[in-house]
């Protein structure tokens, strides 16, 4: 079945490395790798040894897009470097195989492949892949592994059927594994597996093998903030802070010990808060939903005023502020609370006075304001252009003695939007300033000093243009609304019910005093400010370009060929400058493609610090010299330190949990039960005449819809010892029995099957085919879900009729159940009371037959064996208009693709599916793309 692991050559040049791979090869574990230390790179080693040897099955599952390219890439390099001719590579097997033979002929080759769990669970199912040929499981993202989860089902199979292939699995997030009671142990169990590999960067191993001779020379730069930086971020932590508390004076039962201050810079905040929230989200006030909302935008904030030039903050703050506001005249209670804090008044203040101020100039009559740019620039863009600098004093004076580098210098910071940001910064930073531009007097006695007046005079012309459509859509809304509230006046008393404040109108337009920067409305909440036209005016002719600023080259927007030496040219790697946003594992291809003499770090990451430590650990003939930036008392440095202090935390966690931890008991030993045990489970307790017990020759078995195995359902039978049956079914989800047929519904897949009304068309299809069809609701166990009660719905309920279709969910449920009097409605809070009614439902029934579960529906002489399972061209098909569930086999079976489908008309989609769906589906198909325009 599979061949031992060759000695091959590896790419593992550090301690840990070795010690660790030559652990993965002697048994079976479940790796907890710190984040940055090479995990990829381990399993790329690992997988390669197998790959040499030949004959092997390998199945590597839980992998993303990224990651199988990063495999299939190191798997041909370590190939061609080791001239094994028995290494076949990656082969990743996605939705684009929809040939079921041409997997079935891979799998008996052999190989390693990358599975969709979809499609992994299937094949195991329908024994297309044999669990006994597999040689071994390779399993990525091991904290992703639930209980519920497709990829333990996967592996509950492999362990039942396969006694001798190996199992590890590798994670570099320890966070998933010390939440909850006794974590580690339930993920072991999920995993089948009994022993934990634990690798912090604290590990002795791992901390010697990084600290060497090799050590790579780090410079810390901690970066002030500006005064007007400071106080916005002080603001919005005031309003986290603020929001926060409201949400525990108003939902108390909670365990809220974690929600503080220090909690919400963690990327996961928002996701713990609404986890304990969703339960009850049903009976939490409107406030606290909103509180919720408004968490996630203020966090979003923080990390904004840091990485935002300050136009680009502005601009975001004024769609934050319309998508905040409310519609005139409305009452307090509809807008955000913390708009109502001195601290939001503060935020919009300091945001706008970074890009302009207010000036007062006197004229023959009055004295008035006018306003004036200042553009302020981000601090770290001075400190990067002294960086670069000093880099360049030292390749002129000192040059570095040659080795394997490439002297690129390597810019990192956390986004594509900050790599554009900074490519124009180094793009525009020596284009002049004019001379009488209020922008650049701090530059003027710095004669060739780097500066971003350009740049940011571009920018807020760009702004003002926006500013400008953006008020007059404002308005336009604003003028439609005050229509609306003037036609609700009360004739009688001449007077609008509810019209905003007298003064409403001129504040939202901006119309207070010259120079006010923002106001309060009557109702106690910030309101938005817009510049007169003259402002404008002043503004834009305060930031017009220069001749040489006219001069410079514009932005590529099109890319044709006829030009492309102009913008074009090959450059040698040492006078590169790099800008790349951080990609996890896919930053160490970076360092080892572009092999970097310097790198700046202009955001601070503490996994991709661990990755610049392998790296130069790993190369003792490459020199690395790394330039560490950071706001000094800004959440970009308090959210590094958690990142870190929490990573060692949770690794303390783990191995404490791991010294006092049992042998966890994985379920594998009992995958296959003593020939007793496994006769009495086949024993059907139905009684029949005299009581007589009958003894059935074959175990419990449901027949189950491929699409189902998005869902927990069909991997929680299976856990209850049924037989899964995977088809590709045409009415029903779920076959019980020859008589037993579900339709399953989540909630949410409910409601759009009655507003597209497929619901009816399936139930019309079950009774058809099936004595007793049902309907199963499932909700959400962590979520709230609940109806309004019917004493409350007479009115509607008595109103209905065909032409007046209510719009409540229980009242369609009432229509049909009046069109289908016999259908059984079955409500399951959860997947698991889900399987227990089904085991329940099954125990005085017959089993279904598969071939005749896929029959129905079908035409007489369509074969069950020609069915496939290929699931995205039936689903693109669901959605065309005509098509149904009844003629949709119809379609798949007569036509090679969509593209046939497409190209047919109406005489040919006739004996198909009727002339009437046909003409649907060929309007659909040529619709003229001028309509969609």
């Amino acid at each position: 079945m599979s061949a031992a692991p060759q000695p091959v050559k590896l790419s593992l040049p550090l301690e840990y490395q070795q010690h660790l791979f030559q652990e993965l090869r002697s048994e079976d574990e479940l790796v907890v790798l710190a984040r940055g230390l090479g995990l990829m790179r381990l399993v790329t080693n690992l997988l390669h040894s197998y790959d040499a040897a030949g004959n092997n099955l390998i199945i590597i599952i839980g992998a993303e897009d990224r990651e199988n390219a990063w495999i299939g890439e190191a798997l041909a390099e370590h190939a061609a470097i080791s001239m094994a001719p028995k290494a076949r590579g990656l082969t990743v097997v996605n939705t684009d195989f929809t040939s079921v033979a041409a997997r079935e002929r891979m799998y008996a080759q052999g190989g390693i492949y990358s599975i969709t769990s979809r499609i992994l669970v299937v094949d195991l199912l329908t024994s297309l892949l044999n669990p006994e040929t597999i040689t071994g499981v390779i399993v990525l993202h091991a904290e992703k592994v639930i209980a519920t989860s497709l990829e333990a089902f996967i592996l509950r199979i492999f362990k039942q059927k396969n006694k001798v292939g190996f199992l590890k699995a590798f994670s570099d997030n320890p966070d998933p594994f010390t939440i909850g009671f006794s974590p580690l142990a339930t993920m072991m169990r999920n995993l089948f597996l009994r022993k934990t590999s634990l690798w912090p960067r604290f590990h002795v191993t791992v901390a010697s093998s990084l600290e060497g001779k090799k050590k790579a020379e780090v410079i810390e730069l901690e970066v002030p903030m500006t005064d007007a930086m400071k106080e916005i971020q002080t603001a919005i932590m005031e309003c986290v802070e603020v929001s926060i508390h409201e949400l525990k004076k108003n939902n108390t039962g909670l365990d809220m010990e974690d929600w503080n201050l220090d909690s919400a810079l963690l990327k996961n905040f928002d996701v713990m808060v609404r986890r304990q929230l969703d339960p009850n989200w049903h009976r939490v006030s409107w406030k606290t939903k909103q509180i919720v909302s408004d968490l996630t935008v203020l966090r979003s904030m923080l990390q904004s005023v840091l990485t935002y030039d300050s136009v680009a903050f502005l601009q975001h703050l004024d769609t934050i502020h319309a998508a905040h506001s409310p519609q005139p005249g409305s009452t307090r209670q509809s807008q955000s609370p913390w708009m109502f804090l001195d601290a939001a008044h503060t935020i919009f203040s300091g945001a706008k006075q970074r890009v302009y101020s207010s000036t007062a100039k006197a004229t023959e009559q009055t004295p008035i304001d006018s306003l004036q740019p200042v553009l302020e620039e981000q601090p770290k863009w001075a400190v990067l252009a002294e960086i670069l600098e000093e880099i360049d004093r030292d390749l002129y004076f000192e040059p570095a003695l040659r080795d394997d580098s490439n002297g690129t210098i390597l810019i990192m910071c956390s986004d594509a939007s900050t790599c554009r940001q900074l490519r124009q910064y180094l793009e525009w930073m020596h284009v002049k300033p004019r001379a009488d531009d209020p922008t650049s007097k701090k530059n003027r006695d710095e004669e060739g000093k780097p500066s971003a007046a350009y740049m940011m005079r571009r920018k807020l012309r760009e702004y003002l243009k926006w500013k400008r459509e953006f008020a007059q859509i404002s308005n336009a809304l604003f003028s439609e609304n005050q229509e609306a509230i003037k036609g609700a006046a009360d004739p009688r008393l001449g007077q609008a019910k509810g019209r905003a404040p007298a003064n409403k109108r001129r504040r939202q337009r901006g119309g207070g005093a010259a120079g006010t920067v923002t106001g309060r409305a009557a109702n106690g909440s910030v309101i938005q400010y817009f510049e007169k036209p003259s402002e404008v005016d002043g503004l834009i002719a305060g930031v017009q370009p220069t001749e040489e600023e006219a001069a410079q080259k514009p932005d590529i927007i099109a890319d044709p060929l006829d030009d492309m030496d102009e913008y074009y040219q090959l450059y040698e790697m040492q006078d590169l400058v790099v800008i790349h946003a951080f990609e996890g594992d896919q930053d160490e291809h970076v360092l080892e493609e572009i092999k970097p003499r310097y790198i700046i770090m202009y955001e601070p990451d503490a996994s991709f610090i661990r990755r610049v430590e392998v790296y130069r650990s790993s190369h003792s003939d490459r020199n690395v010299r790394v330039y560490f930036m950071f706001y000094g008392g800004s959440v970009e440095e308090q959210r590094y330190l958690a990142s870190v202090r929490r990573e060692k935390d949770a690794f303390t966690k783990l191995i404490k949990e791991r010294a006092s931890m049992t042998i966890v008991d994985t379920g594998a030993e009992n995958a296959v039960e003593d020939q007793q045990e496994a006769f009495l489970r086949t024993v059907n307790t139905r009684i029949a005449g005299g009581g007589r017990l009958a003894a059935t020759a074959q175990p419990p078995r449901v027949v189950v819809d491929v699409r189902e195995f998005r869902s927990s359902l069909p991997s929680l039978l299976h856990g209850r010892n049924m037989v899964i049956v995977p088809c590709m079914l045409t009415v029903g989800d779920y076959i019980l029995s020859p008589t037993i047929c579900i339709e399953r519904k989540s909630v949410s897949d409910l409601i759009s099957s009655f507003k597209d009304g497929r619901l009816y068309n399936q139930a019309e299809t079950m009774f058809l085919h099936y004595k007793n069809p049902m309907l199963l609701i499932e909700f959400d166990q962590n979520k709230s879900f609940t109806l309004e009660p019917f004493a409350d719905l007479s009115g509607n309920l008595s109103a209905i009729n065909p032409a007046n279709v209510p719009s409540d969910l229980q009242s369609k449920l009432v229509l049909l159940t009046l069109a289908f009097p016999r259908l059984k409605i079955i409500w399951s809070s959860s997947p698991y009371q889900t399987a227990e009614i089904f085991e329940n439902l099954k125990t005085h029934e017959e089993e279904p037959d598969p071939i005749a579960a896929v029959r129905a529906g079908l035409d007489k002489d369509v074969r069950a064996e020609d069915q496939t399972f290929n699931l995205e061209p039936q689903e693109m098909l669901g959605v065309v208009p005509g098509v149904t569930p009844k003629n949709i086999m119809n379609l798949t079976l007569k036509c090679e693709n969509v593209r046939e489908i497409a190209n047919m008309t109406v005489e040919e989609l006739n004996p198909l599916v009727g002339r009437e769906a046909g003409r649907q589906i060929e309007r659909f198909f040529a619709r003229d793309l001028i309509d969609t325009d």
